[in-house]
């Protein structure tokens, strides 16, 4: 009010007041006064996240030894499928322990290299679960937008393919397909058929994995179809893949990136357990599950030979899990303040 009266007194002060400049705010005004994207500030939210980080680092580890396998065994001249027959006695227990030339020691029997084997487990586990993960992630994300923006009798051909492959029993269907893969591609030194029982693995794994995806995008188009944006762009008669891909999946990002992080876990732990089961990787590839099921026999008298497979698939799964709980938390709005 002393303002005003003295303003309304002098309107001198008043002119010089009102025709001062406004400056335009710079550095970390404009910072703090420019919007932030909604993937901006997921990513923020991450950074802050200290356990979100811890988890991040370890899965960043185990990619890196996976992708590095080779170079790394090359390094340390150790060989995933050698055979030292030499260092196993008569009742197939290694005669050596962690040595430098053998930092994990051998398998039992074949005496191969337990630490290369270690590293190429590693790489098996990740191509196994970021392929199936990825592929289950592309067509979950298409028959779910196809089957929410068109409707009548593409929604009712996809929702007929989810219910039916949710009703298979997906453990009865990984065994079985394992002795038809067997049967067309006889062992031949176990190379064919570890390569094309690889493959039945991500095909597998993917089959039904994109079921779940699938009725989340389908729901969430639902809702986003009514939305104004895509009524004006149907309107002026943009083109349905035009829609769909420039304007109803950026939409989607963050559903899909919690439903990626989420599910490339999983499919870790799956091929670990099929690979247990003799159902999954076969010899002589190396693989976690595998080493895991062999090792069992010896846990009385070797245990690190058990241990070592076991503690890596805990930690990697866990570190999986809990980043990807943290991105779906960073990307929800509803846990924002």
């Amino acid at each position: 009010r002393k303002a005003t009266h003295r303003a309304m007194a002098n309107p001198n002060l008043l002119e010089t007041v009102s025709a001062e400049p406004v400056e335009p705010a710079t550095g970390s005004e404009a910072k703090k006064v420019q919007g932030k994207s909604p993937g901006r500030i997921a990513l923020e939210r991450l950074r802050r996240d200290k356990i979100a980080m811890v988890c991040a680092g370890i899965v960043l580890f185990f990619i890196l030894i996976g992708a590095l396998a080779g170079p790394i065994t090359t390094l340390t001249k150790t060989d995933p499928y050698q055979l030292n027959s030499d260092l196993i006695d008569m009742y197939g227990y290694p005669t050596i322990g962690f040595t430098a030339e053998h930092p994990f020691g051998l398998d039992t029997k074949l005496g191969r290299d337990l630490f290369s084997r270690w590293l190429y487990g590693a790489q098996i586990s990740l191509i196994v679960a970021i392929s199936a993960a990825v592929l289950s992630t592309i067509i979950g994300t298409t028959l779910g937008m196809l089957a929410g923006f068109l409707g009548g009798w593409v929604d009712r051909a996809v929702s007929w393919l989810v219910h039916f492959f949710l009703s298979l029993p997906f453990l009865l269907v990984a065994m079985s397909v394992a002795p038809v893969v067997d049967s067309y591609f006889p062992t031949n030194g176990g190379t064919d058929q570890s390569n094309m029982r690889l493959v039945v693995l991500v095909a597998v794994l993917t089959m039904f994995g994109w079921t779940s995806l699938a009725r989340l995008i389908r729901g969430e188009v639902l809702s986003l179809r009514e939305r104004e944006f895509i009524q004006a762009a149907r309107a002026i008669g943009v083109p349905t893949r035009r829609v769909l891909f420039r304007e109803l999946l950026p939409n989607l990002t963050g559903p899909l990136i919690v439903s990626l992080s989420l599910a490339v876990p999983s499919f870790v732990a799956a091929e670990a357990g099929l690979s247990f089961l003799n159902v999954g990787v076969a010899e002589p590839t190396p693989s976690w599950g595998r080493t895991i099921a062999d090792a069992t026999n010896y846990y009385d008298t070797y245990p690190s030979y058990l241990w070592i497979p076991v503690l890596s698939i805990i930690l990697l799964v866990l570190s999986l899990n809990l980043l990807g709980d943290a991105v779906r938390d960073a990307f929800d709005p509803k846990t924002r303040r």
